[in-house]
C-alpha cells in the first residue's frame, strides 16, 4: 500500500485546522437591504446556532406567512458539529494510517458531506420559502419567498445576498486542498510506478 507524501500529511493536518475554524467563526450569512432598512439586516450561520437580526427577520417575515427561524427547530445544529467532529477525527486516523487510499477515501467523505449539507440547506430554504401560512396579512399570488442558496436575489422590497461566512471560505479551502492533494498523490503515485 502506498503511503503519503510529506505534502499530504501536511494537507491533513491544514484541513483539520481549516475546519477547527468552524466552531470560533459563522460558516454562512445572509445579508437583507430595503428602503425601510438602509443599515440592512444580517443573519449569521454558525455550527450549531444563528445569530445576527433574527428577530427583525422573523418579524417581518410574520407578515408574508413564513416560519419563524428559531435554532431549535434546527436538527442541523446537533449532528453537524457531531459529523465534523468524526471527520477531524478520520482526519487523525488518516495520519496514523499514512495511506494514500485512506486519504482518498476521506476526501470522499469529505464531498459527501458537503454535497449533503448543500442539499439541506437548499431543502430548508425551499420549505421556508413556499410554505406559507394561508392566513398571512400580505400574499402575493403565485409568488414564493424562497432566498437564494448562494447569490444574489430580490424578493419584494428586499435586496437578499447569501454567501459563505469566515468559516465557510475555511471549509471551502478545506474542500479545495483535498481535491488538490488528491490529484498531488494521485501524480506521485503515477510517477512512482512509472
Amino acid at each position: 500500500m502506498k503511503k503519503l507524501t510529506s505534502p499530504g500529511k501536511f494537507s491533513v493536518i491544514l484541513v483539520i485546522l481549516c475546519l477547527a475554524t468552524l466552531w470560533i467563526l459563522p460558516m454562512w450569512r445572509i445579508d437583507m437591504r430595503a428602503p425601510q432598512y438602509p443599515g440592512g439586516l444580517t443573519m449569521q450561520i454558525w455550527l450549531n446556532d444563528i445569530k445576527g437580526d433574527v428577530d427583525i427577520v422573523n418579524g417581518l417575515n410574520h407578515y408574508i406567512g413564513m416560519h419563524s427561524i428559531r435554532k431549535q427547530d434546527f436538527a442541523e445544529f446537533i449532528y453537524l458539529p457531531a459529523m465534523m467532529l468524526i471527520f477531524m477525527g478520520l482526519g487523525i486516523l488518516v495520519l496514523v494510517t499514512n495511506r494514500k487510499a485512506a486519504y482518498y477515501t476521506w476526501a470522499g467523505i469529505f464531498m459527501a458531506i458537503g454535497l449533503f449539507s448543500f442539499f439541506d440547506f437548499y431543502k430548508w430554504e425551499y420549505n421556508y420559502g413556499h410554505n406559507l401560512d394561508p392566513m398571512a396579512p400580505i400574499k402575493v399570488p403565485g409568488m414564493s419567498f424562497q432566498p437564494p442558496l448562494i447569490g444574489y436575489k430580490k424578493l419584494l422590497n428586499f435586496e437578499i445576498l447569501s454567501q459563505p461566512d469566515i468559516a465557510g471560505w475555511f471549509y471551502i479551502s478545506a474542500g479545495v486542498l483535498l481535491v488538490l492533494f488528491c490529484f498531488y498523490e494521485w501524480k506521485k503515485n503515477r510517477k512512482e510506478i512509472i
